[in-house]
């Protein structure tokens, strides 16, 4: 059987998204980038079946630290595992780690590599069934054309390369939260 794995770097507005998407019984795996608390990778593994793993990435050793007592508590450590690297160095090494049949993937890491995770993300065109990526409102700055915020400018090259990608349907929906307007784009 082919081991399917659903990548994510969480995100909380969308959380229920994919919450909803995750309940495919087809999913077998999880993969993630923006470990902190794990709040979300907790309540995205209790979707996976009892085969299930979700990985997850995280920059900080502190964060692994409570993500992992976290993980223990929710007594998930048999199905969350976390690897503490930097993304940029640990993406291109999945595939050789065995992961490489993603079914969806969840972005919402340093908005700076957004066109690079979707550029990696896209080396999967024949797994990938959802793409989800969060935080990409920024209060409507992502519309103004003066904005000097260097995240918008990130923000916006990422949704130009997602509008290049003929073989992608995508859209961005907006959230009002305890953030303010922000929203994501599937």
């Amino acid at each position: 059987m082919q081991k399917q794995i659903c990548l994510l770097l969480s995100f909380t507005q969308s959380r229920e998204v994919a919450l909803l998407t995750c309940k495919d019984e087809r999913l077998k795996g999880y993969f993630g980038n923006g470990t902190l608390g794990e709040y979300s990778s907790i309540w995205l593994a209790r979707t996976l079946p009892e085969d299930g793993q979700l990985i997850t990435l995280e920059f900080d050793p502190k964060h692994t630290k409570v993500a992992e007592e976290n993980i223990r508590n929710a007594g998930l450590d048999y199905k969350i595992e976390v690897i503490t690297d930097p993304a940029l160095e640990t993406l291109p090494t999945l595939k050789g780690r065995g992961f490489s049949d993603f079914d969806l993937i969840f972005i919402d890491a340093d908005k700076l590599n957004n066109p690079y995770y979707l550029k990696w993300a896209l080396g999967f065109p024949d797994q990938v069934r959802l793409l989800i990526i969060g935080d990409n409102v920024h209060n409507e700055d992502v519309i103004e054309n003066n904005s000097d915020d260097i995240n918008v400018h990130e923000v916006r090259q990422f949704i130009d390369l997602l509008y290049e990608e003929s073989h992608i349907d995508s859209t961005a929906i907006q959230t009002v939260g305890i953030k303010g307007y922000d929203g994501f784009v599937l």
